[in-house]
């Protein structure tokens, strides 16, 4: 530890020189530090006091000489930050990870020379809040993705590096007027969609409101102003009602020998503001509902409370929430009740213990703890953060980049909870409008993975399913079954969506590998003896000309449509460019199609082709081939990229189920469409849609999309439908 610092009147010499702040904002800045100090002093030991006072010159001095957009020093910044922090009682190291938080970032010093001045433990949490600004990114999305995934993996060492990083948050944002007014927009923009949830998530309630309220007023700062009058010009009346409510509350509760305290609750104009947004409210109807809050010592007075509050003013059936029993994802804990007050006037009351209060307002940061020798697992909240995070980790790790990322913690931030329970009785939390397929993979990937079907209280239920509180959701799996893309139409919850994205990335990538390795085989026929032959320093070479970690990263580059086998091949060919074996229609032999390659080869719904069609290969950037029969209209449009077409032809013996479009006329009588469907049935075919339009009175058009093995099975279809005495006319689109 370095000497300390020395004040005298009208300077403060730190490490034997005179620190660099201006006359003008001296006595501000000892009356700032002097502060901080002071708050901390009321629960730090005087040893950890002088640490902390340490890292105020420490900061003073990294940013000396630099001002912020409002003209005061940036040192006020940090000291604010660390304020903001020493109010909920954060040990010492996090008020000096505060203090220093942006040094890293914005000076010379390093992450191993504050570790010197100040320990380890500090400058990984310096480490954790500060920004990638050395990496050049393509975008400001990319750029911010990135640093978010950066936070979220230091979050996951020490919860401490969020609780910096919001407070950081929160003083910019409260001195947010100094921006021009599109960076206010984005950087509020910002702080409603990732910041505040957080918040949240973590049970910070009277800091995520601050947030939130903040953010509303600098990306909407008209509506904000509106509303804020609103609410003020309505107080004045509700104020003595509300006295009213408090008096009557508290005089029963003392009727019923109950300590408790009653206060009146306000609601913060974001929630005010989404709440008209989401069920297109007018403001009186949505601040026409009195809120009151009932603090007392134990859980179980919470429920004596709650029955002499049933007993005062009948409950709105549907209204009560229990998340003392079931507390919800943040640790939050309090009785929630609705209740017809005076004159039919909505009441919403919220009943809860002393502990409970403090959790709800501050979340992890309640009873922080961070002592040598402990477990480290903190509280109930903290544990439960640490499970989220861990959740998170989980699906940074599945997926594919940043944004991804980013993109599945804004999903996961915004849960509205359902609980449902598992057959042995446990209790899982889905966000509302979570589907089976979500409960799958809350339990485990690896149920998610192979699920097939799903019993809701005892009832076979389709996978999209949305489940409702209470249910008991039972989870039918096959060993051999994997994920369908369309699970991620309906399924809601971060971690589902990540899975299936990442199984399903996994598997293209093996596909993708097969299909680049028959094309270049085919390329290389009769010039070389194939890709076995060729010298393992010449693959090795090209893979590091293209930059690629991998030979196999080539083959799926090739195998996606990325690069061109042809062009491939032409490399790996020897530089005479001769070879006696070479046969001038060796390699263009068409590619033989099987019909289960995969999501590699896709078959084009344009013209649907079928085995036993004349076909033709387009090489799609990102797909793979794409199958297009080879009259189809498409084709013409796609003529303009020669290199980009492949000679295929269907295997002898394909076993696969196709898709085949007929549109059928057929006279408009009762119970045709059962007909049709028998008729279908009776050829082994199976109908996937159908749909109908009436062209008039008479004649109905109707559309089906059949499941064919070939040509030849869809001629029987045809056959069949054409015998229909109701059946006009039938074409095959495409």
């Amino acid at each position: 530890m370095s000497a300390p610092a020395r004040e005298v009147r009208n300077e403060i010499i730190y490490q034997g020189r005179k620190l660099a702040v201006d006359d003008d904002w001296l006595d501000d800045l000892r009356l700032r530090i002097d502060d901080l100090c002071a708050i901390a002093g009321e629960y730090l030991e005087p040893d950890q006091v002088d640490q902390l006072r340490e890292a105020c010159y420490f900061a003073t001095e990294a940013h000396a000489g630099v001002y912020r957009k409002s003209g005061e020093p940036y040192i006020f910044h940090p000291l604010a930050v660390a304020r903001i922090l020493a109010n909920v009682r954060f040990d010492h190291e996090t008020l000096q990870g505060a203090l220093l938080h942006d040094v890293i970032e914005d000076t010379p010093y390093s992450k191993e020379q504050i570790g010197v001045h100040f320990g380890p433990e500090v400058a990984n949490l310096v480490d954790g809040v500060s920004k990638l600004t050395q990496i050049q990114f393509n975008s400001k999305l990319e750029a911010q993705a990135e640093n978010f995934r950066k936070m979220f993996l230091a979050m996951a060492k020490d919860l401490r590096v969020i609780m910096i990083k919001l407070a950081d948050r929160l003083h910019n944002m409260r001195t947010l007027g100094a921006m021009r007014p599109e960076s206010r927009r984005r950087i509020a923009r910002e702080t409603l969609e990732i910041y505040a949830p957080i918040a949240g998530r973590l049970g910070m309630n009277h800091l995520r409101q601050e947030l939130e309220d903040l953010g509303l007023s600098h990306l909407h700062p008209l509506r904000f102003q509106i509303l804020q009058d609103a609410v003020r010009k309505m107080s004045g009346n509700r104020r003595e009602i509300v006295g009213q409510l408090e008096a009557r509350i508290q005089s029963r509760l003392e009727d019923e020998g109950i300590t408790a305290r009653v206060m009146g609750r306000s609601k913060h104009l974001w929630g005010i503001y989404q709440k008209m947004r989401h069920k297109r409210l007018p403001f009186k109807e949505v601040y026409d509902v009195y809120a009151v809050r009932i603090i007392v010592e134990n859980a179980d007075t919470c429920y004596r409370v709650l029955g002499a509050m049933h007993s005062l003013y009948k409950p709105i059936m549907g209204r009560f929430k229990d998340y003392i029993a079931i507390p919800k994802a943040n640790g939050y804990q309090s009785l929630h009740t609705v209740l017809f007050g005076p004159n039919g006037v909505p009441i919403e009351a919220q009943i809860r213990t002393e502990e409970m209060h403090v959790m709800a307002e501050v979340g992890v940061a309640a009873h922080w703890r961070y002592k040598s020798g402990s477990d480290g697992q903190g509280s109930h909240a903290q544990q439960r953060a640490r499970e989220w995070l861990r959740k998170l980790l989980d699906m940074q790790r599945r997926a594919g980049n940043p944004v991804e990322f980013l993109e599945s913690v804004k999903v996961d931030l915004f849960p509205d909870e359902v609980y449902v329970f598992t057959p042995r009785g446990e209790i899982i939390e889905l966000p509302r409008g979570a589907t089976a397929v979500d409960f799958a993979y809350a339990i485990h990937s690896d149920v998610g993975n192979t699920c097939v079907g799903a019993k809701v209280d005892r009832r076979l239920a389709p996978l999209r399913t949305p489940l409702s509180t209470g249910q008991t959701v039972e989870v039918i799996i096959t060993p051999t079954a994997r994920p369908n893309p369309a699970w991620l139409n309906f399924v809601v919850t971060a971690k589902a969506r990540a899975s299936i994205r990442h199984y399903l990335k996994h598997l293209q990538r093996e596909e993708a590998i097969l299909l680049g390795k028959r094309l270049l085989e085919k390329a290389l026929i009769g010039h070389t003896g194939g890709l076995g032959e060729l010298p393992t320093e010449h693959l090795r070479s090209l893979v590091q000309e293209f930059n690629l970690s991998s030979f196999d990263d080539l083959l799926a580059d090739i195998g996606l449509g990325n690069r061109v086998a042809a062009l491939i091949a032409k490399r790996l060919m020897p530089e005479d460019g001769t070879d006696e074996t070479t046969s001038p229609d060796a390699s263009t032999q068409p590619l033989l199609i099987k019909g289960t390659e995969g999501t590699v080869v896709s078959f084009g719904k344009c013209c649907r082709p079928l085995p036993g069609d004349a076909i033709i290969g387009y090489l799609n950037t990102g797909r793979g081939i794409v199958v297009h029969r080879d009259h189809c209209k498409n084709i013409a449009g796609y003529r303009k990229n020669p290199d980009k077409w492949i000679e295929v032809e269907w295997e002898p013996h394909v076993n696969a189920d196709f898709g085949a479009e007929l549109r059928l006329d057929v006279v408009n009588r009762r119970g045709v469409l059962a007909t049709i469907a028998a008729a279908i049935s009776a050829t082994d075919s199976n109908i996937e849609t159908i749909n109908t339009s009436e062209r008039d009175g008479n004649t109905t058009t109707v559309h089906l999309l059949l499941n064919v093995r070939d040509r030849a099975h869809l001629a029987r279809v045809i056959r069949q439908l054409r015998t229909l005495p109701e059946a006009l006319k039938l074409v095959r689109r495409g």
